[in-house]
């Protein structure tokens, strides 16, 4: 039997994972199962799992290529560099808005996967741990350098400042997650779910800014007023 060139097996690789991530776009991940992939790729079951061994595996690197092709680390160090802590609430606002431009971008398929692997975390924690745990620090989230940078950057804004936060920034940074996380469940209602109630309500870059304005009054600063 001839030997599969790399750029063969990257190939049919990438073809499984864009086809996970169509199968993911329909249905929860909790819910999808091999033969679900195995469907959609229109491949054999022998050629599926010539390339993985399981749907964890197929899983594990849907998440990964979702991570390598949504880095957002240059866009925050772009919107660090150009200010100073002088102006530190409007970095917060800027930074927040880069982060409310880059969920646009990704559309509310992609940023429907990412809720669904968070429901995945919290129906099987273990399964989604030992997930976690094959994916290398460098594949990991860029929701997670986003965290990073931001906590570092209030850090130290509240130090040069002389800033009384309301509270610590642990507990801010707490806050950014849950809304966060929150803004995606908002943008994807607002796009898919088409009633009155939703439609047209939740605007991610609405959602953005008020998020920007409760870190900055936690913070101790002075909001934007319109």
């Amino acid at each position: 039997m001839p030997k599969v060139s790399e750029e063969y097996y990257e190939k049919k690789r990438r073809e499984i994972i864009d086809a996970a991530y169509r199968v993911c776009t329909r249905k929860p991940i909790t819910s999808v199962e091999m033969k679900d992939i195995i469907a959609e790729t229109g491949f054999s079951h022998g050629v599926i799992y010539r390339y993985y061994r399981d749907l964890d595996e197929v899983l594990k690197d849907l998440v990964v290529t979702i991570n390598e092709d949504n880095r957002i680390n240059d866009s925050l160090d772009e919107v660090l560099s150009k200010r100073s802590f002088d102006d530190w609430e409007n970095t917060i606002y800027d930074l927040c808005a880069m982060l409310g431009d880059q969920m646009k971008g990704m559309g509310t398929d992609l940023v429907k996967v990412s809720i669904y692997c968070d429901m995945l975390a919290m129906a099987d924690p273990e399964r989604a741990m030992k997930i976690n745990e094959n994916i290398d620090s460098d594949e990991q989230t860029p929701f997670l350098y986003a965290v990073a940078v931001i906590s570092e950057f209030m850090m130290k804004a509240i130090k040069k400042n002389k800033l009384k936060p309301s509270v610590s920034v642990d507990q801010i940074i707490e806050f950014f997650i849950v809304h966060y996380h929150g803004i995606q469940t908002g943008f994807v209602l607002s796009e898919s779910f088409k009633v009155e109630e939703f439609e047209g309500k939740f605007k991610v870059e609405d959602m953005f800014n008020n998020l920007a304005t409760s870190i900055i009054l936690m913070m101790g600063g002075k909001a934007k007023t319109k």
